[in-house]
């Protein structure tokens, strides 16, 4: 997760919501996104 740029990241997080990948997936995704305090850019892109 480290070697993903912070857009790339965010832009997996939506994807794999939108996608419903299973919520493990996306419990390691969001707890990348909020180490690195990118959730308002989540908000934004929803």
């Amino acid at each position: 997760m480290e070697n993903l740029s912070d857009e790339l990241l965010v832009e997996s997080y939506i994807k794999a919501r939108k996608l419903n990948l299973s919520q493990d997936f996306l419990l390691l995704i969001k707890k990348e996104i909020d180490k690195r305090s990118l959730t308002p850019k989540i908000k934004h892109l929803r």
